[in-house]
């Protein structure tokens, strides 16, 4: 049986996949002020933690009014993840938070399930943050809802 090359990270997902992850982000962020995203490349060059914190600044995710900014960051290919938050969430969040949110995501990583990993990442932060971070009705969103995808190639 030959393996199917994967070319492009969009390939690990349906558009139905990636549609339910936009719309948990939107939901998220009707019950919390704080902006997710989710990036997703193939392969992590670096440390993932470094790689999380290298692509929070390029996607000007720092930059938020509450600094109240999220990124899941998943390199595919390479099995790799990192969660992290702004100062205003690492401000509010037990020092635990996001080594629980990666222990419950690997569960679902490890079998392959992304999707549902992320979709209960999601669901879990947006429901402590809505504490510390409330939505308003004058809320705006500050980052965009879209996942962020990056293709190298693979080596």
């Amino acid at each position: 049986m030959a393996f199917l090359k994967i070319k492009s990270v969009r390939d690990y997902f349906t558009p139905e996949e990636r549609e339910r992850l936009t719309e948990a982000l939107k939901e998220m962020e009707l019950k919390t002020s704080a902006e997710i995203r989710i990036h997703l490349e193939k392969k992590c060059p670096s440390d993932p933690l470094d790689r999380a914190a290298y692509i929070f600044g390029k996607l000007g995710m720092h930059k938020t009014a509450l600094r109240n900014g999220i990124l899941l960051y998943v390199a595919l290919e390479d099995h790799k993840f990192a969660f992290i938050g702004d100062v205003g969430i690492n401000a509010v969040v037990p020092p635990n938070f996001w080594t629980d949110l990666r222990q419950k995501a690997q569960k679902y990583f490890s079998e392959g399930f992304y999707t549902q990993g992320l979709l209960e990442v999601i669901e879990e932060t947006g429901l402590y943050l809505q504490k510390f971070f409330p939505y308003n009705k004058n809320d705006i969103n500050e980052l965009p809802d879209e996942i962020s995808f990056e293709d190298r190639p693979s080596k």
